[in-house]
């Protein structure tokens, strides 16, 4: 059998960039389980009706595929404005596919050689690889212990290193621990750097309108970043954008590829939007599963990030990975990841949580749970 095309090379071979060599690809598991509840997904998925709305939607839309889609996205926009509402408008939007390229462009706006994204961990596992693949800086300082932060430690790490660009996460992936706004409000206050606040779980927490986009009429070089793929159940539909200055949103149409957005992805977005009522329709009951999990959690002796988000974060573990392994064994798939010692789960429907509990409640009778105020046993 003759090889296949350009088995002659492999990648050690090629000329990489000098900070790819080494690297591997990005990617949470993707395996057919029965119960998947690793990466923070919507378990729900739209009714037969938006289905229908979608298909309609796209259908129309093959009457002039041979034509560009919108460049601008400006009915997109506009609906993403009336959703978030604030006083915003189709002008303070902007929107790409997956708040991965938002904050791409993002970066590559206000990034570069020479310039620094500061960050603060464990947080989520993306934003190095933003950083490195726009030739960012990109320095990281510790969370407070108990996972939160205070005005004092983000503004003294962005005099210490000088940063351009401060990325806070809140609710933060993975401990899911909320950042206020009042403390994002004293950052910006003090600092000339870009502020960036990702809140792709604003959702799911207790009160989803307490959120930073409050903050954008006083400062801005503040950006708030937002995605469709969780609350939205649209993560197939690659939907992410974000609510600044009409003058920021000018910053990223300029690093933008051309027509980076298609029409059918336009399409299902506004189909999604228009039945924003239903497709947020189990938000709260995955809110309630959430916190339902940590209870239980707790009550086996497990040590739990108390979370605002749609997952949490749990341990500690002897051995993580053969918890994470032995769970996969059972049909339930979760996320190895955060710090040493701990295990992420999504909160998925009622039945897939049942099903969770019963495997790891067989694995626990059987493990080491490590306390904290114990290292875990590597």
């Amino acid at each position: 059998m003759n090889a296949a095309i350009g088995d002659q090379i492999s990648l050690s071979e090629l000329p990489l960039r000098p900070e790819l060599v080494g690297e591997e690809p990005y990617g949470a598991p993707q395996l057919d389980v029965a119960v998947a509840l690793n990466v923070n997904e919507n378990p729900f998925p739209p009714s037969a009706k938006v289905r229908t709305q979608i298909c309609d939607a796209i259908r129309q839309t093959t009457k002039t595929i041979n034509r560009y889609p919108d460049r601008e996205a400006l009915g997109l926009r506009a609906d993403l404005a009336s959703y978030l509402g604030f006083g915003l408008s189709a002008d303070n939007i902007w929107v790409a596919n997956g708040s991965n390229e938002v904050m791409t462009h993002i970066l590559q706006a206000f990034g570069g050689p020479g310039r620094t994204l500061l960050t603060f961990t464990p947080t989520y596992s993306m934003y190095p690889e933003y950083a490195r693949n726009t030739h960012t800086r990109y320095v990281t300082v510790p969370r407070r212990p108990d996972f939160t932060l205070d005005a004092k430690t983000v503004l003294d790490a962005i005099e210490q290193h000088q940063a351009q660009i401060v990325l806070i996460c809140t609710p933060n992936n993975p401990t899911g621990t909320q950042t206020p706004v009042s403390v994002i409000a004293e950052i910006c206050a003090a600092t000339d750097a870009m502020v960036v606040v990702d809140e792709a779980y604003q959702e799911f927490t207790d009160v989803p309108e307490d959120s930073a986009l409050a903050l954008l009429p006083r400062f801005g070089r503040l950006i708030v970043s937002r995605t469709m793929s969780k609350a939205f159940a649209l993560a197939g539909g690659r939907v992410g954008y974000l609510a600044a200055a009409p003058a920021v949103v000018d910053a990223c149409r300029i690093v933008r590829l051309p027509y980076h957005l298609s029409a059918q992805t336009q399409d299902l977005a506004r189909v999604a939007l228009a039945n924003a009522e239903e497709m947020l329709g189990q938000v709260d009951l995955l809110h309630d599963e959430c916190q339902k999990i940590q209870d239980w959690l707790r009550r086996q002796g497990l040590e739990v990030v108390p979370s605002q988000a749609n997952f949490c974060l749990f341990g500690r573990f002897a051995d993580r990975h053969l918890v994470w392994k032995q769970l996969l064994d059972r049909g339930v798939l979760i996320r190895e990841t955060g710090p040493d010692g701990f295990l992420r789960v999504s909160a998925g429907t009622p039945a897939e949580m049942a099903a969770f509990r019963a495997a790891l409640g067989e694995i626990l009778a059987e493990i080491q749970i490590v306390h904290s105020n114990e290292e875990p046993m590597r």
